[in-house]
């Protein structure tokens, strides 16, 4: 489909779904076909919101729709292995949101399902496409802070959220880890890959679900990070990344970072800031961009949001929930 306008079916219509349309919308080579939710007036509503052509009551149709190009799945993750598998099994592309699914089995699943049927299949690591994580992950590739020593990431919002709220819900996947935790888990595995080893401590809600967790991942090259994740306290969202030969910081925001600050032994500090043409660092549009280009080249897997990656990442997650204790409904313990 090279230099052909992509069609976007959109497969939910909440908050991080109206996010992202809005940035779909207004990228010349995309356009939004098609949006489903599990009632047709919630569908209707959307459609009407931003001028979406069809709006279906059930995931099925919008999964058969043979006009749709690909699919945005931005339901709780807790539905991301039946609403992306839905898809998959129809010969839809898909794009599903993060924590990828609740486990490494269900992450594999569909990973398989995508290769089975040919299928694009991207996890909506957003940060992973960002101009400026981009850029980051260069100089530290190029060794500009010689070996990665250290990496230090956190993500807490202040709450308080009440029982009843989706994040404190078990049978949606609740808890600080799979809503906040994947991003710093996930920019240490940017920078180190898989980890060795996981260390990890949390506090848990009445319902089971982590409050807040502390990890520690170390790997054989000596390199470790410590990471958290809250629904108890508002943190700084700042990472850093420290070397054998200087630091990166990034002091807030690190998943849809604006700036960064590169230090290196003998050397003034060096700012680098995003590029004005790359419009706000809190836009979704990266991603989608990222992967309409794999489209348009005839790609099923993105070389920024790698599968192999993704999985990674889910063992990871299973990792530190079977060292806190945290399982969900239908789950086997341990992970």
């Amino acid at each position: 489909m090279a230099g052909e306008r992509v069609r976007w079916g959109v497969l939910a219509t909440g908050g991080i779904a109206g996010a992202f349309t809005a940035d779909l919308i207004d990228l010349p080579d995309a356009e939004v076909v098609a949006v489903a939710s599990r009632t047709e007036t919630s569908a209707k509503a959307f459609a009407e919101r931003f001028g979406i052509p069809r709006a279906y009551g059930d995931w099925e149709s919008l999964a058969a729709d043979e006009d749709v190009d690909v699919v945005y799945v931005a339901t709780p993750h807790s539905a991301h292995r039946v609403a992306a598998g839905l898809c998959l099994e129809a010969g839809r592309n898909v794009l599903c949101e993060k924590a990828f699914t609740l486990n490494s089995r269900e992450a594999q699943e569909l990973v398989g399902l995508a290769k089975e049927r040919g299928s694009f299949l991207m996890e909506a690591m957003w940060m992973y496409c960002n101009p400026l994580i981009r850029q980051l992950k260069a100089l530290v590739d190029e060794g500009a802070i010689g070996e990665v020593r250290t990496v230090q990431a956190d993500f807490g919002l202040s709450g308080p959220f009440p029982p009843t709220h989706r994040l404190r819900d078990p049978a949606q996947g609740g808890g600080a880890l799979l809503d906040l935790g994947v991003y710093p888990v996930s920019f240490a595995h940017l920078l180190l890959g898989e980890p060795s080893e996981v260390m990890a401590r949390a506090v848990l809600s009445d319902e089971s679900v982590d409050l807040q967790t502390g990890m520690l991942l170390s790997w054989e090259s000596g390199a470790l990070a410590s990471l958290h994740c809250s629904l108890v306290g508002g943190t700084s969202t700042s990472a850093s990344v420290t070397g054998s030969e200087g630091r990166i910081d990034i002091p807030s925001g690190f998943f849809h970072a604006d700036r960064f600050v590169l230090h290196r032994d003998g050397r003034d500090p060096q700012e680098f800031t995003a590029s004005a043409t790359d419009g706000t660092q809190a836009s979704l549009k990266h991603e989608a961009i990222e992967v309409m280009r794999c489209l348009q080249a005839g790609e099923t897997e993105s070389p920024l949001v790698p599968l192999d990656g993704t999985l990674a990442v889910m063992r990871t997650l299973d990792a530190v929930r079977n060292r806190v204790g945290v399982t969900y409904p239908g789950e086997a313990a341990p992970l």
